[in-house]
């Protein structure tokens, strides 16, 4: 039975299937994405690359046909658009006879009032009402998602925030892509709705953390919205882009990520990266870069 995965030449997708391909034979993945020609070192590989555009149904039909196991990543975008990609990708999985569809959602999604929330509901609902067995992960919150405000930070920067007190379950895309691979090469999982976070923390404390790796004291500079507004446009973040980031400051603060859960370790069979390990990997990773 074929697995296969969107967005595989993403960030997470692309872990997605070096964590599948420890587990299952290449020729036993496929992969769909927009631009299959950046998918040439997956090909050489033996994984099956397919063409495929959430915005462009016909051509996931042709992507999902023969697939057994389905694991639709999240697409980027603002809300609207989402919910029509996500829709068209679960149709087509629908029409083509997929036994099995695992989905990268949002924590707590059916309750959150996070600002990215409400495509995750339209999909998840998607999903159920399909009848095809299903795994909705809920993934809380990428480590990575910090990677600006930890660089700013090692070039001794404060680290800039209007998210109070609001608590976070910061995990690495690693162990996320750990978690839909085993979910796609797993028994048991019908059905299933996991919880994936880390354990839960603030700002403050991510920082606290994040000081004892790179070895000094960072400022954490808290504020409103409108402040956290103007400086996120100081450093570059255009202007359409500045509701988003001001809307998670506002999720985080009103608790949409205060999710504690033992999903990972139950999906996973092991501990989550400590926060610890986690936040050094990064900085190891930027540090390698430069």
């Amino acid at each position: 039975m074929k697995i296969l995965v969107t967005g595989a030449t993403g960030k997470l997708g692309s872990k997605v299937v070096e964590s599948l391909l420890k587990a299952i034979p290449a020729n036993q993945l496929a992969v769909s994405v927009r631009h299959p020609e950046k998918a040439d070192g997956l090909r050489s590989r033996g994984v099956e690359v397919r063409q495929g555009d959430f915005d462009r149904p016909q051509t996931l039909d042709t992507a999902f046909a023969g697939i057994g196991r389905l694991l639709i990543i999240s697409a980027e975008g603002d809300n609207e658009t989402r919910m029509i990609q996500h829709t068209n990708a679960v149709e087509a999985a629908k029409r083509a006879g997929v036994k099995f569809i695992a989905y990268t959602s949002l924590a707590n999604a059916t309750e959150s009032k996070n600002i990215m929330a409400p495509p995750h509901v339209v999909t998840e609902a998607a999903i159920i009402n399909t009848g095809i067995p299903y795994s909705i992960l809920r993934n809380n919150w990428y480590l990575e998602n910090e990677i600006g405000s930890i660089q700013g930070a090692l070039a001794g920067a404060p680290w800039v925030t209007s998210a109070g007190s609001g608590k976070v379950g910061w995990a690495l895309q690693q162990d996320y892509a750990d978690a839909a691979a085993s979910v796609l090469t797993g028994n048991g999982h019908e059905n299933t709705v996991y919880e994936l976070s880390g354990p839960v923390l603030t700002q403050e404390e991510l920082v606290s953390v994040l000081g004892e790796v790179i070895g000094k004291e960072i400022l954490v500079q808290q504020g409103n919205d409108e402040t956290y507004a103007e400086i996120m446009k100081g450093l570059g973040v255009p202007d359409f882009a500045i509701p988003i980031v001001v809307g998670i400051q506002e999720s985080i603060r009103n608790g949409s990520l205060d999710v504690e859960s033992k999903d990972f370790e139950k999906v996973l069979g092991r501990p989550v990266t400590p926060i610890k390990e986690a936040l050094k990997e990064i900085v190891k990773a930027l540090s390698k870069a430069k």
